[in-house]
Formats: C-alpha cells, sequence, structure tokens
C-alpha cells in the first residue's frame, strides 16, 4: 500500500502541476528575471501548492497513524498559507519567519516534537530542560530556511529534498518507523511529480510554497527519526542535510567576513559558484544532486559504524572534504583558501 500511495502521489502531482501553473498566473504569484535571478522570463512559481495537495491525498490514501500525524498537518498548512502569500506579494522577512516559527510551535508545543535530550559517549546524558523547546524550533526554522536558499536552479531544492527524503525514509524503514517512513514516501511521490515540470528547462517554480513546505517536513521528519537517542544519531540528519546545511553555513560566515547583513542577498551560493566555474545549469544541478547522495550514503555509513571512533572518523573525513569544496570553488570567498594554500606551500617548500 505504500509504494502504491507513493506512485499516486507522483501521478496527482503531474495532473496538478499544470492546474497550478495556470492559477499562478491568474493570481499574480510569478517571479520576475533580476540580476541575482537565472531565468530570462516570468515564471509561475506556486509550484509548492501541487507538491502539497498531492501530500495531502497521499496522507488521506495511507492515513499514517501517529500522535504527531495532526499537529505536523496543521503546521503545514500555515506553511503553506505563508507560502502562498509571498509569492503573492512578497512578503517581508519578518511576516514569513513569523509564519514560520508558528508552524514550529505547532509541532513542538502542541505535538509534542522535542528533543529533550542526548545521550553523550562515556554514560553521560545531555538534558535539554526548558531549552529543549527553543532548540527544536530552532531545528526546524534552520532547515525550513536551508532549503529555501539552494531553491536557485530548476530542479535543485526538489532533487535535493528528494534524495534527502529517500536518506530519512530508508532509514526509518531500517529503525522500524512505519510513520517516518509512510509520511516521506508520500512526500517524495509529491515532489517527484513536480520535478517533470521543474527540472531544467522548468515550465513552473515551486516558489516560496514549495521550498518553505519541503524544508518545514524535512526538518519535522528527520527530527522524529533520529531524537533522542545518542550524539551519533543525532548528527545523522545534519549529515543527510549537508548540502543545504553547509551551503548555508558558509552564507552566514561569508556575510560576517564580508561586514553585510545576515539577510543580504548575494549570488556566492553553491549554485552560484558552480555556475561561475564554467558549469552549465543542468550540470550545476546534477553535480548538487550527486553531493547530496554521497552526503545521505555517508550519513547511512555513519549510522552502521559500530564504534565511537569509528563514527568519528567517518565525520572528519566528511568535514575534510566540505572544507576543500568550500576552498577550490570559494563558496566564503576566492582568496579563503586555507588548506590549499598549506599544501601549495608544503610543496614549495620541498
Amino acid at each position: 500500500m505504500l509504494y502504491l500511495t507513493l506512485f499516486i502521489c507522483f501521478i496527482a502531482s503531474i495532473l496538478l502541476t499544470p492546474l497550478v501553473k495556470k492559477l499562478a498566473f491568474k493570481i499574480g504569484a510569478t517571479d520576475k528575471p533580476n540580476q541575482r535571478k537565472v531565468h530570462q522570463k516570468i515564471m509561475p512559481r506556486l509550484g509548492g501548492l501541487a507538491i502539497f495537495i498531492s501530500f495531502l491525498i497521499g496522507y488521506v490514501i495511507l492515513q499514517p497513524e501517529s500522535t504527531y500525524a495532526l499537529p505536523i498537518v496543521l503546521g503545514s498548512f500555515i506553511i503553506i498559507i505563508t507560502g502562498v502569500l509571498d509569492d503573492m506579494m512578497e512578503l517581508s522577512a519578518k511576516v514569513k519567519l513569523g509564519g514560520q516559527l508558528l508552524a514550529a510551535c505547532i509541532v513542538v508545543i502542541y505535538g509534542g516534537v522535542q528533543v529533550l535530550f542526548i545521550n553523550l559517549p562515556f554514560g553521560l546524558v545531555l538534558e535539554f530542560g526548558y531549552f529543549s523547546i527553543p532548540l527544536t524550533i530552532l531545528w526546524i526554522v534552520g532547515i525550513t530556511n536551508a532549503i529555501n536558499l539552494i531553491d536557485g536552479l530548476d530542479g535543485l531544492a526538489a532533487g535535493v529534498s528528494s534524495i534527502g527524503l529517500i536518506t530519512i525514509s530508508g532509514m526509518a524503514i531500517m529503525m522500524g518507523d512505519a510513520f517516518v517512513a509512510s509520511m516521506g514516501f508520500i512526500m517524495l511521490g509529491s515532489i517527484l511529480g513536480f520535478l517533470v515540470y521543474n527540472f531544467h528547462p522548468a515550465k513552473i517554480f515551486m516558489g516560496d510554497t514549495g521550498a518553505l513546505f519541503l524544508g518545514y517536513m524535512i526538518a519535522v521528519l528527520s527530527l522524529l527519526g533520529f531524537k533522542n537517542v545518542t550524539l551519533i544519531s543525532f548528527i545523522v540528519p545534519v549529515i543527510i542535510l549537508g548540502v543545504p546545511i553547509s551551503d548555508t553555513f558558509f552564507a552566514i560566515i561569508r556575510r560576517i567576513v564580508k561586514k553585510q547583513p545576515l539577510s543580504a542577498p548575494d549570488k556566492s551560493h553553491l549554485h552560484h559558484c558552480l555556475l561561475r566555474l564554467g558549469y552549465s545549469h543542468r550540470q550545476t544541478v546534477l553535480i548538487i544532486y550527486g553531493m547530496s547522495a554521497i552526503f545521505g550514503l555517508a550519513a547511512v555509513i555513519f549510522s552502521q559504524v559500530e564504534t565511537m571512533w569509528g563514527s568519528f572518523l567517518v565525520l572528519a573525513i566528511l568535514l575534510f572534504a566540505i572544507e576543500i569544496i568550500v576552498e577550490k570553488i570559494g563558496l566564503v570567498d576566492k582568496t579563503y583558501r586555507p588548506i590549499l594554500n598549506m599544501v601549495r606551500g608544503f610543496r614549495v617548500s620541498r
């Protein structure tokens, strides 16, 4: 039934997306080209609504049982309303953040989705106490915005989200978590149907309606799948979402270094850097898909390593690889190359 529902969501999304495209033009939910954007013509940007309706169809069919189900769906309605309004009239950053916080609060406070503690190595336990609620809300809002930030090329956010959901759902099946697996597959089918129209050259954008919804759902599902176990399991969703998290993290670093406001837009995100290196639109998207798949595989390996030192070794290799890529493509700044300069200096000294 799970795979049949995935297929139904896929077909529903394919059928709904052209209808949403027409609606987007009617209500003015369009994206006009400017110096920061890659596209050259006015594009409809309400595609996330097709993903959401397809998700609801799958949810009604499958009816996954959990005390978290209703709060998650209620929160998603808040996210969708926020996204639709933003796609229509471009809300201020404060209003968008308010919608995200409200959705997160519904899940965290009403739904009880909270990270209460983490079991550390050597038998230690880190209990968050009163900080569990703000930390969980911070995670949900942070991941929601991370997915939104990578939504800069045709099919990029949809593809990266799909790869993340495949990993989350697959690991949920391994751990016997039917609810997370079910919700993940419903989301996956809905996104893949939309991706038929969104992959380069895109006929419709998902807009903030889609990017915020995908980020919100991935944030909540990743939290449900790996919370309250160990430090190692808490790191797993961070690895799975390594691409959007890294891009957001280095965007913050970049703006601090350049003394710019954290909310200041720029053209130095991961996809912008790859485009500047000469890769085509399609090649750039496929490269980032590959990166996301590697992060997903690393998360699975990381979760299966039985020793603490083995887990730390996998994490160290991953962090080193991220740093090299960041320096190679100039994600922080073209002059930021500490490790590469060190290697070059070592070669010259020899």
